[in-house]
């Protein structure tokens, strides 16, 4: 959801028997706008797949903002590299499970800020979903 000011929202989970994990993330947007799509975990396998970016490139959401949001998943010898555009910052988060990113071994809630690089390497996945932040 990409609002402006006096917008409500709220998220809860409608499983009576299944567990939720909420991520909650905030990209200030150009413009409002609401879109919501589903990507199946065969488009996020082993690679980083674009799932939000400014003008819903390869069928992402649209977010009206300079970011593009990147999802994975990842397990053993799975691995993507991300080429950070110039000037660019790259902000990782694991979702769940465990991944090394750029050498360092990351954890379910944990993060990487990462800038000055031209390369961001995923690998040595176990059960690892990241999101992969690309910001201006």
């Amino acid at each position: 959801m990409s609002a402006g000011t006096g917008v409500r929202h709220s998220e809860f989970n409608g499983s009576p028997t299944d567990t939720a994990h909420f991520l909650q993330i905030w990209i200030i947007p150009d413009a409002p706008g609401y879109e919501e799509k589903r990507f199946t975990d065969d488009e996020k396998r082993g690679r980083l797949r674009v799932i939000a970016s400014p003008n819903g490139d390869d069928g992402s959401v649209k977010i009206g903002a300079n970011a593009r949001i990147f999802a994975g998943l990842f397990d053993a010898a799975e691995r993507a590299e991300f080429d950070v555009p110039a000037a660019r910052r790259v902000y990782v988060h694991v979702a769940r499970g465990a991944v090394t990113v750029n050498g360092v071994a990351l954890s379910a809630g944990d993060a990487a800020k990462i800038e000055d690089v031209s390369k961001v390497t995923l690998e040595q996945g176990e059960g690892a979903e990241v999101l992969l932040f690309d910001l201006a």
